[in-house]
């Protein structure tokens, strides 16, 4: 007979793993998009996490963290960023310290390849950065990855700027979520009725459904956020080049 193992007591506030659920279609005007974070504090480990019928990506916002997804570990460290096919299980752990990891999630039919994009490479490749006044865009996870619904990356605008022009899509939903600074975000589907106007700073998200405009604002620091698209798969300036030009006041994608 073994020997019999010794009980834990885990007090009313104890865990060192959870996650937050910030937004669904069940909870939002959005029809794909789900988005939530992990957080870890100390030695943390993850039972399995799966998500039937949906593909993911995975933002490490805060720490670093190794997922194990189909037998294989990936270091996620800061602002990278991991693609999970549909219908795969995943684990988190760290040793550690402390960790935030933002999951967005949408709808899928096919199971596409593992996709692990590491900001301290993409950060520098021109070929993934698009540079507009007074901003920079990077495509972290972009048309030329396998996806059914989901592409995103991250926007990083200098003090004092704002989005122009002003876009809106027919066919994309979006959430943008905001990982440093404080500025500003107004969502409208015309000027005359504008009523979403928000100060925004780090950990604060905006959904974006489908016709609404939704220009971003920056004030006295640096302000980043990654921007994650559930629809058809496309960056707004790569479809159309009067968003990197700016000769127009407004447009429709």
């Amino acid at each position: 007979m073994d020997k019999p193992k010794y009980a834990d007591f885990l007090s009313a506030d104890a865990g060192n793993f959870r996650y937050i659920e910030k937004s669904s279609p069940q909870s939002s005007n959005l029809q794909f998009l789900t988005y939530g974070v992990y957080e870890l504090n100390g030695a943390a480990r993850s039972g399995n996490l799966a998500h039937p019928s949906e593909e993911a990506l995975l933002f490490c916002w805060k720490g670093a963290v190794t997922v194990t997804l189909n037998g294989a570990d990936y270091a996620l460290e800061h602002y990278d960023v991991l693609y999970v096919p549909r219908n795969s299980s995943y684990r988190l752990a760290q040793k550690q310290g402390e960790s935030k990891v933002i999951a967005c999630r949408a709808p899928a039919e096919k199971a596409h390849p593992v996709f692990h994009s590491r900001w301290q490479q993409f950060s520098k490749d021109e070929k993934r950065i698009r540079h507009l006044k007074g901003k920079d865009v990077f495509l972290m996870f972009d048309v030329g990855e396998g996806a059914d619904k989901l592409i995103a990356g991250y926007t990083i605008f200098q003090p004092n700027q704002r989005s122009w022009p002003p876009h809106n899509h027919t066919d994309q939903e979006e959430v943008y979520i905001f990982t440093k600074g404080r500025g500003s975000m107004e969502v409208y589907a015309e000027e005359e009725t504008k009523s979403f106007v928000r100060s925004v700073g780090e950990g604060d998200a905006v959904t974006i459904p489908l016709l609404n405009y939704h220009p971003v604002f920056s004030q006295e620091e640096e302000l980043h956020f990654i921007w994650c698209i559930a629809g058809n798969r496309y960056w707004v300036g790569d479809k159309n080049k009067d968003f990197m030009t700016g000769k127009v006041d407004k447009l429709t994608t």
